[in-house]
């Protein structure tokens, strides 16, 4: 089916037509860097990753744009109270951002533009809004006239009047409408300050992503993501600076937000206190666990964090891992033994019952994989589908014990598709296996050196040799690896 996508801005689910064919185009509202990055921050992070491959794996070429705001009241603030540059903090924060995500496998964005190198762009914007009618200068500052667009408000859901009678804002006697929003900040002494028509000054929040995403994206482009505190006021305001600039809606065809990552009820943010570095997080835990962590759940939903937590996607991603690392043993073992009868077989050489059991639970995780991401990117559905496939394969393993080596043989091609499920769909759209495998070189090292140990006992083994094989199986025990005989060979486990 084609793939349906959950929009904000219609509260419903739509098939998802791209503005060109063939291509997709992606917004996604970043981060402000003045502080460590946190798994906050990941969370939207993992799951347009996850989205994004997804895409590609169905054939689309895509273009993600993910913004750095670089010019904000915090970073000002942060600025002050330590005194380091502006552009210093935000380049240090910024690079720790990046190199937290290559660690957890998230694909880099296209291109990251920063506030700071969007002036020009951005000035442009206010001028023609004010040109328009749809923004006013007051003592060098620029509003934007929210009664100048008539559909405000309809991206929340709310109505101006509601949305002025609720209003918690301090007033301010210079603003036609209480909701009125800024689109330049005349300078205050110590902040960053540009040349600008109306006098020096700086850009507000939300114009910057409007300047950015339509300056590289060009209007009406697919998807704008971001989290669901995002919706009211951000989203909202951009929206409407947007098509009043442009004259020509829809700003974007498809709101996307994610739930937030909450820490007892609260969101997990820099500002609250309540969260923990990624760096340490990634000290502790496997890239893999952390993205299994991530898309366990609907990216709609919030998700609650807790070492409780972590601890149950531990369990659960190294439940996967096991079963595919089982997978490769278990195919190695039989690429390795099965010589000429190996070689050159199909899917259409099937005929035992218990290898068209397999081929079919390979076929249906395919599709169901498949048929999770094409609705609304479920990947918790999607994981579910290789953990059924994981089942099937160890169920298989098991009955391969009694079946003559001809037989286990013919088996080759199923066991062959069922590895390329796994690496496909778990590894190169969920980034699971991905993760995993782009582990360090030393620990890549003591893999290698592991398998090696296992050949080694078996050649004891093999020559009856059993004071050798049963050191070398003591020893590694006592170092933690546990080794687990079966006629089909040996496999180690941490």
């Amino acid at each position: 089916m084609a793939i349906q996508i959950y929009n904000t801005l219609t509260r419903k689910k739509e098939p998802f037509v791209p503005r060109d064919p063939g291509h997709v185009s992606i917004y996604v509202c970043g981060i402000t860097p003045y502080d460590q990055s946190h798994l906050g921050h990941a969370v939207p992070s993992i799951i347009w990753d996850a989205i994004r491959r997804f895409l590609e794996y169905q054939g689309y070429k895509v273009r993600l744009i993910q913004n750095f705001t670089d010019i904000d009241d915090k970073v000002i603030a942060r600025s002050q109270a330590t005194g380091e540059n502006v552009s210093e903090i935000c380049c240090r924060y910024a690079d720790e951002y990046l190199e937290a995500m290559d660690a957890l496998g998230v694909k880099r964005a296209d291109l990251y533009p920063r506030v700071s190198q969007e002036i020009p762009a951005i000035i442009e914007m206010i001028e023609k809004l004010v040109e328009k009618g749809n923004a006013y200068v007051v003592d060098g500052d620029v509003y934007f006239d929210v009664t100048s667009f008539p559909d405000y408000g309809k991206l929340s859901g709310q109505q101006l009047e509601e949305l002025e009678a609720g209003a918690r804002l301090a007033v301010d006697e210079r603003k036609r409408h209480s909701m009125d929003f800024a689109l330049w900040k005349s300078a205050k002494p110590g902040e960053p300050a540009w040349d600008s028509p109306w006098g020096k000054g700086r850009p507000g929040w939300h114009i910057e992503c409007s300047a950015m995403s339509l300056k590289y994206l060009g209007n009406s482009f697919d998807l704008h993501g971001g989290g669901v505190d995002l919706v009211f006021p951000h989203h909202e305001n951009e929206i409407a600076q947007s098509e009043a600039f442009t004259g020509e809606p829809p700003f974007a065809r498809c709101w996307v937000h994610n739930g937030l990552l909450q820490v007892r009820d609260e969101k997990m943010s820099k500002s609250l206190g309540n969260f923990t570095p990624l760096v340490e997080l990634l000290a502790k835990y496997p890239a893999g666990v952390i993205r299994f962590y991530v898309l366990s759940s609907h990216y709609r939903s919030p998700l609650q964090y807790s070492e409780e937590k972590l601890e149950e996607a531990r369990r659960g991603w190294e439940r996967l891992m096991d079963s595919v690392k089982n997978l490769k043993h278990l195919l190695a073992s039989l690429e390795k033994s099965g010589g000429p009868e190996g070689e050159g077989l199909s899917t259409e050489d099937i005929d035992a019952p218990a290898i068209r059991q397999l081929k079919a639970a390979v076929d249906a995780a395919r599709a169901k994989f498949i048929a999770a991401m094409e609705d609304d990117f479920n990947t918790a559905a999607a994981i579910a589908a290789l953990f059924e496939l994981a089942r099937s394969v160890n169920t298989f393993q098991g009955q391969m014990a009694g079946m003559a080596d001809a037989e286990q043989q013919q088996s080759l091609p199923v066991l062959r598709e069922a590895a390329a499920v796994f690496q496909e769909l778990g590894g190169d759209v969920l980034g699971l296996l991905e993760a995993d495998s782009s582990t360090s070189h030393a620990q890549q090292l003591a893999e290698s050196l592991l398998d090696l140990l296992v050949q080694l006992r078996q050649q004891a083994r093999d020559k009856k040799d059993w004071a050798a094989a049963d050191f070398i199986r003591d020893e590694l025990a006592r170092l933690g690896v546990k080794l687990e005989d079966s006629p089909l060979g040996t496999r180690w486990k941490l």
